[in-house]
């Protein structure tokens, strides 16, 4: 399979998958490591734009991730600065916007869990 058809099939997935359902482990994933359900709601607002009252938003409404990123404030404009690997796959190489988006808001998650200060992860 090539990498344009293996984004093509995660964006299909990631296309219908619900951010409220995929919020949970991420919060999940933090608190394991002793970081806070606000430090989450705070990297998730630096990618998207939305405040924590959105996120609510976004998780009671059912919302799936292709919605949750089209209806983002803003896409942060250091996002791109986010680099590295997620899954096996270099973030800064995956061409699809939407899976591209995803990858890094799970890379976000992933340096936030890790215990990297969120100064840090919010790329200054």
């Amino acid at each position: 399979m090539t990498i344009i058809d293996r984004e093509t099939a995660t964006r299909e997935k990631f296309r219908k998958m619900v951010f409220g359902s995929v919020y949970p482990l991420y919060l999940q994933k933090v608190a394991k490591k002793g970081r806070s359900q606000e430090e989450l709601d705070t990297v998730v607002s630096w990618l998207t734009g939305y405040r924590a009252d959105g996120i609510r938003q976004c998780i009671e409404s059912g919302m799936d991730f292709e919605t949750f990123f089209a209806n983002a404030p803003r896409i942060h404009p250091d996002a791109p600065k986010v680099k590295g690997s997620i899954c096996g796959v270099r973030v800064e190489e995956i061409q699809d916007p939407l899976v591209r988006r995803v990858r890094i808001l799970d890379k976000l998650v992933d340096e936030l869990a890790k215990g990297k200060a969120l100064e840090k992860v919010l790329r200054p």
